[in-house]
C-alpha cells in the first residue's frame, strides 16, 4: 500500500457532500430548508465565498432551489427521483426538454450567466457544461450563441467593461482624464475579481466596449503632441497598473474558497510567525510598516496611479522644454519614437 497521501478534497466539496447525505438519505425532505449561506459559513468555520460555492453547487446538481419566502429548500425533484432510486437524486443537474427554455434562450442570457457564476466562484468554473446546468438547457443549446469558451470570456469581458459610464467629453485636462477612466476600470475590476484575468495585451479580444476604453485614453491625450505609439502605450500602461494591482483580489478570493480560510484567518494563523521574524532584529524597516499596509489595494492602486502620472507629467515636461530649445531626458528618446 502506498503511504502517499491524496490529496484532501476542497472545503466546499466536503461541506457538500455532507448536505447530500442528509437529503439523500431523506434527513432533509423535498421542501425542507437547507442552511444558508450564513449558517454554512457559521457552522463550517468557512469563509462566506466558500458557503456561496456549497449553495451554487448544490443548486447545480438539482438538489435545491431558492422559494420565495422561505429560501433555500430541497428541490420537488429531489421526491420523483428518489423513486428511482438514491443515485438519480445526485446524478446531477436536471436534463430539461429542448424546448421552451432552450429556444427562449437568447446571447444576454448566457453571457449574464456565465458572469455570474465567475462572480461567485472565480474564472475557471467557467465551462461549457457548467454553464448549461446552472442555465438548465443541454450543452449544445450554447453553441446556438457562442462558439466556443474562448468567444465567452470575450463577450463577458464586453459586458464588464460596457457596465462603465465614459462621460463625453470627461473632466479638463489630461490628468483627471486619466484619473478617471482608471478609477472607472478600478470599480469594474473589484466588481467582478476575474476580470484582470480575461483581459490579454499581446492577444488582445476584440471586444467593443473595451476597445471604447481605450479609444477614450487615447482621445484624453489628444493636444498634448505626443506621437500616437507613445500614446498607445501609456494607455496599455496604465490599463496594465489596474490589472496588476487588481490581480490579488482574484487570488485571495480563490484561497478563500479552496483553503475555506479567511484573510483573517490566515493572519491570525500566520501572527506567531510573523512576530518571530519581524522581533527578531534582522528586520527593521519592515517591522516597522503598519500591519495591514500591504493588504490596502485601495491605498496601493491610489498611489502606483499618482506616481505614474508624476511620471507622465515629467514626460510632457521633458518634451516641452525641447520643443523650446533645452536638453531633454534620455527617457524622451525613447518614448518619442
Amino acid at each position: 500500500m502506498s503511504s502517499s497521501k491524496q490529496p484532501s478534497a476542497p472545503p466546499y466539496r466536503r461541506i457538500v457532500a455532507e448536505i447530500r447525505a442528509r437529503i439523500v438519505s431523506g434527513d432533509l425532505r423535498p421542501g425542507d430548508r437547507v442552511p444558508s449561506v450564513r449558517q454554512i459559513a457559521q457552522r463550517w468555520g468557512v469563509a462566506i465565498a466558500t458557503a456561496t460555492r456549497v449553495t451554487a453547487t448544490l443548486r447545480d446538481e438539482g438538489l435545491v432551489e431558492a422559494k420565495v419566502g422561505s429560501g433555500t429548500v430541497v428541490s420537488a425533484r429531489v421526491s420523483r427521483e428518489q423513486e428511482a432510486g438514491p443515485a438519480a437524486a445526485v446524478s446531477g443537474p436536471a436534463r430539461p426538454s429542448v424546448s421552451r427554455r432552450d429556444q427562449a434562450l437568447n446571447r444576454d442570457d448566457v453571457v449574464q450567466a456565465a458572469v455570474a457564476i465567475a462572480d461567485v466562484e472565480g474564472l475557471d468554473a467557467i465551462s461549457m457544461r457548467r454553464l448549461a446546468a446552472g442555465l438548465r438547457v443541454g450543452p449544445m443549446s450554447l453553441y446556438r450563441h457562442v462558439a466556443n469558451k474562448d468567444e465567452l470570456l470575450m463577450e463577458m469581458a464586453d459586458q464588464a467593461f460596457g457596465e462603465a459610464d465614459l462621460p463625453d467629453p470627461g473632466p479638463e485636462g489630461w490628468r483627471a482624464k486619466l484619473e478617471l477612466i482608471a478609477r472607472l476600470q478600478w470599480r469594474l475590476c473589484r466588481r467582478h475579481l476575474w476580470l484582470p484575468r480575461a483581459v490579454s495585451f499581446t492577444r488582445p479580444l476584440l471586444a467593443p466596449n473595451m476597445m471604447a476604453h481605450t479609444e477614450w485614453t487615447l482621445r484624453a491625450l489628444d493636444g498634448l503632441g505626443l506621437p500616437m505609439t507613445t500614446r498607445f502605450r501609456e494607455a496599455l500602461t496604465l490599463h496594465a497598473l489596474v490589472l496588476n494591482v487588481a490581480l490579488p483580489m482574484a487570488d485571495e478570493a480563490e484561497a478563500e474558497q479552496d483553503s475555506g480560510v479567511t484573510l483573517d484567518g490566515w493572519r491570525s494563523k500566520a501572527r506567531p510567525r510573523t512576530g518571530e521574524l519581524l522581533n527578531s532584529g534582522r528586520f527593521p524597516h519592515l517591522a516597522a510598516i503598519p500591519e495591514f499596509t500591504a493588504a490596502d489595494l485601495d491605498g496601493l492602486f491610489e498611489y502606483g496611479l499618482a506616481r505614474h502620472l508624476d511620471g507622465f507629467a515629467a514626460l510632457l515636461a521633458d518634451r516641452a522644454r525641447a520643443a523650446h530649445g533645452g536638453t531633454a531626458g534620455g527617457r524622451e528618446g525613447t518614448d518619442a519614437r
